[in-house]
C-alpha cells in the first residue's frame, strides 16, 4: 500500500469511528428514511405482482430497538401485506401443541411479508433463561430448528433472521428511561424486571442458539443498536438487499374531473369533537 493510500485508509477509519460514536441527527435520518421508505413500496409492489413469501424474525436483547426497528420498516406499507406477528403468552392449548405449531399459522403465503417480533426462537432465548423450558426441550428444539428453516426456505420462503444487540450499559439507560416516560411504560413487562439481572445467562443462551442455527440457508445478521436511528437505516438497507426485488411499473394516475354541488347537504347537526388545539 502506498504512504498515502495508508494514510487515507486511518483517516477513513477515524471518521468511521467518530461518526459510529456521534447519535445520528433528525433532519438526517428523516432524509435517509424518506429514500428507503420509497424503496420499500417498490419491494411490497413486486412481492404483490410475484406472489413472493417473505418472512423476517426479529430477536435480541430487552431494549434492543426490535418494536421501533419494526415500526420503521412498516409505517410506509399496507398492513395487509406487512404483517407483524407478536404472540402472547402460550395458551394450555397451545402447551400441548408440537412446539412450532403456532407459529407456522402464521406464516406467509403468497403475496405476504410476515415480521415476527420474537419468534419460535423464544425457546432457546427466554424460555430457558427464565426456566420455562427445560434443558431437554430447548436441546431438542436447538437439534431440530435447522432443518425446520430448511423446509421453510425449500417451500418457497424468504427468510431472513436478524438479532439486534446492545450494551449492558445501553440497555439499563433505556429500561430506565421506560420507568421514567410515561409513554413507555406499557413496554416494561414484569418479565424485563427478572431478566435484568441475567445478562450472562441470555449472552450464554444467544451463543448457544447462534452455533445451531446459524445455517447457510437461514443465517443469522446481527445489527448493533447503540444508536437506534442507526440501526433502523441500517437494517432496513440490509433487508432490501436480501431480496431480489424489481421496480414493477406502475400506471399513470391522473385524478379525474368531479363536480361538485348538486347535491345541497341537509343542516345536520353533526356532533363535532371538541377542537382544544
Amino acid at each position: 500500500m502506498k504512504k498515502h493510500d495508508h494514510k487515507k485508509s486511518e483517516h477513513e477509519n477515524s471518521e468511521h469511528e467518530q461518526s459510529a460514536g456521534q447519535k445520528l441527527g433528525r433532519k438526517d435520518y428523516e432524509k435517509q428514511l424518506r429514500a428507503i421508505h420509497v424503496e420499500m413500496v417498490k419491494l411490497q409492489q413486486w412481492v404483490i405482482a410475484t406472489g413472493a413469501k417473505v418472512c423476517v424474525v426479529f430477536e435480541g436483547r430487552d431494549g434492543a430497538g426490535k418494536g421501533g426497528t419494526i415500526k420503521a420498516l412498516t409505517e410506509r406499507v399496507s398492513p395487509r401485506t406487512f404483517r407483524v406477528v407478536a404472540l402472547p403468552a402460550p395458551t394450555d392449548r397451545e402447551k400441548s401443541q408440537m412446539y412450532v405449531q403456532r407459529y407456522i399459522k402464521h406464516f406467509p403465503a403468497a403475496g405476504e411479508v410476515v415480521i415476527f417480533d420474537r419468534s419460535w426462537y423464544n425457546r432457546a432465548g427466554v424460555e430457558r433463561v427464565m426456566g420455562f423450558s427445560n434443558e431437554h426441550g430447548v436441546k431438542s428444539f436447538l437439534e431440530q430448528v435447522p432443518m425446520f428453516e430448511k423446509n421453510m426456505v425449500q417451500s418457497g420462503i424468504i427468510l431472513i433472521k436478524y438479532w439486534l444487540e446492545v450494551s449492558p450499559e445501553e440497555q439499563q439507560r433505556r429500561l430506565e428511561d421506560r420507568i421514567d416516560d410515561g409513554r413507555k411504560t406499557w413496554k416494561l413487562s414484569p418479565m424485563d424486571i427478572k431478566s435484568f439481572t441475567r445478562w450472562d445467562e441470555y449472552t450464554h443462551a444467544r451463543d448457544e442458539m447462534f452455533e445451531a442455527s446459524d445455517t447457510p440457508w437461514a443465517p443469522w445478521f446481527v445489527a448493533r443498536s447503540e444508536d437506534k436511528k442507526r440501526v433502523r437505516l441500517n437494517l432496513l438497507t440490509h433487508f432490501l438487499q436480501q431480496i431480489p426485488y424489481e421496480e414493477i411499473k406502475q400506471p399513470n394516475v391522473k385524478l379525474p374531473k368531479r363536480k361538485i354541488g348538486k347535491y345541497k347537504a341537509i343542516n345536520y347537526p353533526f356532533k363535532y369533537i371538541a377542537e382544544p388545539f
